[in-house]
């Protein structure tokens, strides 16, 4: 009921994505865009763990354009991973994300609503896919920048939920409260805040997890797909 799949070619360049299907019916779609360090395994088994909630996930290589293309390590140095950042071309991303949308609406085993949910660089990403494209819902964990683009939220229509650790050392309290002054005119958009918890807290296999912060945004995330399911 999973497996990798091609969304798009480049030359020689594919958009390849991995894909985890429910065991009956349809439901759902998600598209869940990796960190700055590739679609590795947590976002693999976060697009596992919705499949058994009756989900059909998607995690899309960002990277496919990008060198290197692959999965960086989570140890130190994160050198290659920043520089990778920095060079990602985020309005190319968002057509992208739109081939990964139309994909899944076009698969038998989605019921044709997909929402989009991204983590630290692709919280930015999602949060643009909100105000660009036919979308049901957005959500971004501890995503950075999103400040720099508040003048779009006007263009959201869908529910999208922001969520922030407080102790995030790479997301300061005045990005949050930029953002925040930046979306107060959208009831489409909310905000969540928790206490304590840092960057990357909704991630298990990193040392910044907060199990009560990520279980707290799990359910909240629950709840937004039940709403638009």
């Amino acid at each position: 009921m999973s497996g990798a799949v091609t969304l798009a070619t480049d030359g020689a360049r594919s958009f390849d994505a991995f894909v985890a299907r429910p065991e009956r019916g349809r439901g759902l779609g998600l598209v869940i865009l990796h960190d700055m360090f590739g679609a590795g395994q947590p976002f693999l088994d976060l697009a596992h763990a919705h499949a058994e909630r009756g989900h059909v996930a998607l995690v899309a290589n960002l990277f496919w354009r990008s060198a290197p293309d692959g999965v960086l390590p989570y140890a130190e140095p994160h050198d290659a991973a920043w520089a990778r950042e920095r060079a990602f071309d985020f309005d190319r991303a968002v057509g992208d994300v739109a081939t990964a949308v139309a994909w899944l609406r076009q698969s038998p085993d989605c019921s044709g609503k997909v929402a989009v949910i991204g983590f630290c660089f692709s919280g930015r990403l999602a949060f643009r896919c909100a105000a660009r494209l036919d979308i049901d819902a957005a959500v971004a964990f501890y995503a950075l920048g999103i400040a720099a683009d508040v003048g779009e939220a006007a263009r959201i229509a869908c529910p999208v939920e922001l969520h922030y650790g407080l102790a995030d050392v790479h997301v300061p309290q005045r990005e949050v409260d930029a953002v925040a002054a930046g979306v107060a005119g959208n009831r489409n958009v909310a905000i969540f805040r928790y206490a304590g918890a840092g960057h990357s807290f909704f991630n298990p296999v990193r040392p910044t997890y907060d199990a009560a912060a990520s279980a707290l945004a799990a359910g909240r995330i629950e709840a937004l797909l039940a709403r638009i399911s």
